[in-house]
């Protein structure tokens, strides 16, 4: 079974494309997220080895989730998946302790590397 991981997207179109590029490539989505905070309830609920994080989401942003689950568990490997032109927010996450970035619209190379890289 391959490495369990957490999608996070308002987008159930974001959320469809990157299920589909995982699951081709051995990962095993446990769930998914439309905003941060049920991002971070599911995060404690599941405890995958991996979250994909939007930034920009009702309800609760992305950075405060990954600071939530941070806070909860500080080895969590989070990436961020972000729009073009989003740098400052990108920076801010990284800084509250996501791992890496990807920038929509997603390439599926990129995605895999960046998880790859994440987990070692």
């Amino acid at each position: 079974m391959g490495r369990q991981v957490l999608i996070t997207d308002d987008t159930a179109f974001m959320r469809m494309t990157l299920r589909n590029i995982l699951e081709k490539n051995g990962y095993q989505v446990v769930g998914e997220a439309e905003d941060g905070q049920y991002a971070v309830d599911k995060y404690r609920e599941l405890r995958p080895d991996l979250v994909t994080m939007d930034i920009t989401m009702p309800r609760m942003d992305g950075i405060t989730a990954i600071k939530k689950i941070m806070e909860f568990d500080p080895q969590a490997k989070i990436v961020v998946c972000s729009a073009m032109g989003q740098k400052a927010l990108v920076i801010e996450a990284l800084n509250a302790g996501a791992r890496d970035f990807i920038v929509k619209p997603f390439q599926a190379e990129r995605i895999i590397n960046a998880l790859q890289k994440v987990t070692g």
